[in-house]
Parts: structure tokens; C-alpha cells; sequence
């Protein structure tokens, strides 16, 4: 069986093109994850959450991908399963906001 976690650590390890791609999209995959950690953790299938959200399923599956999400929709989500959305913006490091 293919484990995705070990091909994605030695995928970080040995390709230095794939590291760099993965830790600029790092941020966007916690989101991801919170998203559906948080409908998980609210015991909600995305079936059950895409009748809250008057969408389909596969609408629902297509937010948790991350593909072109407005903020309004993620609040919407979020309020979906009692939690709310915040977001914090920081100054970046010189370096990588040149």
C-alpha cells in the first residue's frame, strides 16, 4: 500500500523544487486542514454540511479542496459548524516580501 505521508517526506527531503513549491503553499494547506478538522470534529459529513450550507456535496468537497474559495463562502462554512472565522494579517520578513 502507498503511504502519501512518506512519498510527501521524501519528496521534501530529496527535491528541493517540490520544498520550495510546498512551503509556499504551506499556509494555504493549514487552511485547508483546519477546515475540515473542524467539520470533522463537529461530526458533520459533508452531505449533512452541504444541506446547512443549501449547496451540493460536491460544492462542499470543492471548499475543502481549496479551489477558488470567497470569504464569504468560508464564513459561511464556518458558521455552518459554530465556529467563526478570523483572519490576521502580519507584516512579512523583508525577504520574502521583496
Amino acid at each position: 500500500m502507498i503511504n502519501a505521508r512518506n512519498i510527501h517526506k521524501d519528496l521534501m527531503d530529496r527535491d528541493a523544487e517540490y520544498n520550495k513549491e510546498y512551503t509556499i503553499l504551506e499556509e494555504e494547506f493549514a487552511w485547508i486542514d483546519a477546515l475540515i478538522k473542524a467539520r470533522v470534529n463537529a461530526g458533520i459529513t459533508q452531505a449533512e454540511l452541504s444541506i446547512c450550507l443549501a449547496v451540493s456535496q460536491p460544492a462542499v468537497a470543492k471548499i475543502e479542496s481549496g479551489r477558488n474559495v470567497g470569504i464569504k463562502t468560508l464564513k459561511r462554512y464556518a458558521k455552518a459548524m459554530g465556529y467563526s472565522l478570523t483572519f490576521d494579517l502580519q507584516l512579512m520578513p523583508k525577504e520574502r516580501n521583496a
